[in-house]
């Protein structure tokens, strides 16, 4: 199959190519490495089954040529993070809204097979049930999480009124390899990582008791293929471990000092995936443990050694836009 990842180069991104490329595909990589890195594919550097494309999925023009004659289309590209969106909205919105729409409209008009997007459990704001189904109601509470589900919303409009074949799924907190280095205090796996190479103690927010749904990357990239081999269209489903882990027990698995910080606004307690629609539909379940998939990331450590460290001091000014903008 000829597959095209956007956002190819990043953390989930990378992980989906290495396993597209195992399967024998040919694979476009469109990414403006904004938060990709060329690293992440640096192993298959020689293998003539990838081509990599340097462009911005918001800039359609500059696109649109690269997705004719391809199968399927995984929609990955995004901005992430929360900090940054609340302090530049509009950039989320190029990028998460405007970019998908270029995304969609390139793949109508090439008359792409199926397109998989990338969505955020992170809609669901503070939810009303746990575990969380497809069904919960939509409650962004920052713009990244508005942005990406826009960008569902265009997915979905785009199969309904253009027929093309698509799938939304709703990725909880997914960690593995590659996780994001940097950022504005980014994804929690990172942030503990460089602080345990640097032997600082870990920053939990709050009492440490609020839950996650962490899932781990291989799994979540065997969702996205099923999903683009699937007859299914139109469907929006949930992509979680099934299962949800305290932060005082990711901080006890990873070992080290514990400093807690302010408990922040918009935060849910808990995030919880129900997973029967996808387990339905697509007869995926997750299979790495959270204990294994803790013993992969510290194996993999030295990929975090050089990334920003942490503290109590520097998360609280670099987070001091999110108290003033998202305290109720």
């Amino acid at each position: 199959m000829k597959c095209l990842v956007t956002g190819g180069a990043g953390f989930i991104g990378s992980h989906l190519v290495d396993c597209l490329l195992a399967d024998g595909n040919q694979v476009r990589v469109i990414d403006n490495f904004s938060t990709g890195r060329q690293e992440n594919l640096i192993r298959h550097k020689d293998n003539k089954n990838l081509t990599l494309i340097k462009a911005d999925v918001s800039d359609f023009d500059s696109i649109k040529i690269n997705f004719y004659d391809v199968d399927r289309v995984f929609h990955i590209a995004a901005l992430a993070d929360i900090v940054p969106s609340v302090i530049n909205p509009l950039d989320y919105y190029r990028a998460n809204v405007s970019g998908t729409a270029s995304v969609l409209e390139a793949a109508r008009l090439a008359k792409v097979k199926k397109l998989v997007y990338a969505a955020s459990s992170s809609c669901y704001g503070i939810p009303d049930s746990f575990p969380t189904s497809e069904s919960g109601g939509i409650r962004p509470e920052y713009p990244y999480a508005l942005t990406k589900y826009l960008g569902e919303q265009i997915v979905l409009h785009w199969g309904k009124v253009y027929k093309l074949p698509v799938v939304s799924l709703r990725l909880f907190n997914v960690y593995g390899p590659r996780a994001r280095t940097s950022g504005t205090y980014g994804a929690v796996f990172g942030v503990f990582l460089t602080q345990k190479l640097n032997h600082k103690p870990f920053t939990v927010v709050g009492n440490g008791k609020q839950t996650r749904d962490f899932v781990f990357v291989r799994d979540v990239v065997e969702a996205f293929v099923l999903a683009s081999e699937s007859g299914c269209n139109g469907e929006t489903m949930n992509v979680g471990s099934g299962k949800t882990y305290s932060i005082n027990c990711l901080v006890q698995l990873l070992g080290g000092e514990i400093v807690y910080i302010p408990k922040r606004p918009g935060e849910p307690d808990s995030t919880f995936a129900d997973i029967a629609k996808i387990k339905r539909l697509l007869g995926w379940k997750p299979k790495v443990s959270f204990e294994e998939g803790v013993n992969i990331m510290l194996e993999n450590i030295d990929y975090w050694r050089g990334a920003p460290v942490w503290t109590s001091e520097n998360i609280s000014e670099a987070t001091k836009d999110w108290f003033k903008y998202l305290t109720k």
